[in-house]
């Protein structure tokens, strides 16, 4: 038999394996980043995206997050219409605008940043959710809008301002236009303090950058999942600038708890009671109002 010969035999053969494999999608497992379990995707996610070996907390969409926050129906959302303009002509490997678009059919939202009233339990609030998928959660224009439009919304119904925050921080292409967000969203909390209104945020996984130096960290009352980042820059940037090796664990949200930063830390299925616990404090039920 000849080495052509030989080669084709073995092609055939493979190709006759390859024919009588079950056809067994591909994406029924996924891998835990922190324990490397394999855990069946169904299972996962019918335990909210919380590892079952490890108690790892995957990264959640907008509907995931608002499902596991809201009660069923009760979510109205407000500024929808807003997106964002590539005012720069910004572009690296791609135009801002092309990473616009293709973000926005993606998620099947216009930006990172989603506001609405909802009921948590039945007590009424002003909710709003980071969406981490959308271009990393970064800051731009329009998320600052639409954080300062739900203030002002919680301002005008006199209610409680919820924040869910996951953001790799600035939007790079929208330049100085998207640290002024820092700034303004600043403003609108001091707005909400002096009108003694509670605003609350429950940091996840990541929080960083200048949604950190800004209004994340600017909360009444903080709250965190279990395991989140929670930074302003990287561990390695830190230690070059102060020359000092970091501890273990810093910048996580038990870490930041221990040093007062987080009044609680909670497993992702507490924090829908934790914030009733909370709400009932400062509004009447929905059906009271």
């Amino acid at each position: 038999m000849s080495v052509l010969d030989w080669f084709s035999k073995q092609k055939e053969s493979n190709a006759g394996r390859r024919a009588g494999r079950l056809d067994i999608p591909g994406d029924l497992w996924v891998k835990c980043p922190s324990c490397a379990a394999v855990l069946y995707k169904k299972d996962l996610e019918e335990n909210h995206k919380v590892c079952q070996n490890c108690g790892h907390h995957f990264r959640l969409t907008f509907e995931e997050r608002l499902s596991l926050t809201a009660d069923a129906g009760s979510f109205r959302e407000f500024a929808a219409e807003l997106s964002a303009v590539d005012f720069l002509d910004f572009e690296d490997t791609k135009t801002y605008k092309k990473r616009l678009e293709e973000n926005q059919r993606k998620t099947g939202r216009r930006d990172a940043f989603v506001c609405g009233e909802a009921a948590i339990h039945g007590y009424p609030a002003v909710l709003g959710i980071m969406d981490f998928s959308f271009l990393g959660g970064s800051m731009g224009s329009v998320l600052g809008e639409k954080f300062v439009r739900a203030a002002e919304r919680a301002l005008e119904k006199k209610l409680p301002l919820v924040v869910f925050t996951a953001s790799g921080g600035a939007r790079m292409q929208e330049g100085l236009a998207s640290l002024m967000q820092m700034a303004k969203t600043a403003a609108a909390v001091a707005r909400l303090q002096d009108s003694a209104l509670p605003y609350i945020v429950a940091l996840t996984d990541p929080t960083t950058g200048g949604t950190t130096a800004s209004f994340a960290m600017l909360g009444d009352i903080h709250l965190a999942e279990k395991g989140a980042l929670i930074a302003f820059a990287g561990p390695r940037v830190i230690e070059q600038t102060i020359r000092q090796k970091l501890p273990k664990g810093f910048q996580s949200a038990e870490f930041l708890e221990e040093h007062g930063f987080v009044d609680a830390v909670l497993d992702r299925q507490e924090i829908k009671n934790h914030l009733a616990k909370i709400l009932k404090h400062f509004v009447q039920p929905a059906e009271q109002r």
